[in-house]
C-alpha cells in the first residue's frame, strides 16, 4: 500500500468530516459559517464582530451575514456588551454546543476509521 503524505491525508479527512456533516440531519454550514462557528466555540474569550473579522480576515459584513445564519439555527446569539453599550458579543448556545459535540464524534470516527485501514 502506497503511503499517503500527511497533507494528503488530512484533506482526506477533511472531505470525509464535511461529507459526514452534509449526510446528517442538521444544519448546513457554509465555510464562512463554519469557520465563525469554530473560532466561537473553540477560542476561549470575549468574541465581537470586529474581533472575528480581525481574526478571520474577513470584512465585517462576511461575519455579520454568518452570525444571521448561526443566530437563525441557534448555534449563537448576539447580546449587548454590558461593559461597552456600544458593543455586541456572540454568546454560545446549548444547541452550539451539542454540535460541537457531533463534530467531535464525526472527526472521532473519521479517526478511528483511518487507523482501521491502515
Amino acid at each position: 500500500m502506497d503511503q499517503i503524505s500527511p497533507p494528503d491525508l488530512a484533506v482526506r479527512m477533511l472531505r470525509e468530516v464535511i461529507v459526514s456533516l452534509v449526510r446528517r440531519d442538521g444544519p448546513a454550514l457554509s465555510a464562512h459559517q463554519l469557520a465563525v462557528y469554530l473560532t466561537c466555540y473553540l477560542k476561549d474569550q470575549a468574541h465581537t464582530v470586529r474581533g472575528l473579522a480581525a481574526d478571520l480576515n474577513v470584512s465585517k459584513s462576511v461575519i455579520t451575514r454568518s452570525l444571521d445564519k448561526l443566530g437563525e439555527l441557534d448555534l449563537t446569539r448576539r447580546v449587548p456588551d454590558q461593559a461597552d453599550r456600544r458593543s455586541v458579543l456572540v454568546e454560545r448556545t446549548d444547541a452550539g454546543w451539542r454540535l460541537l459535540d457531533d463534530l467531535r464524534g464525526i472527526v472521532a470516527g473519521v479517526a478511528d476509521a483511518r487507523r482501521e485501514a491502515q
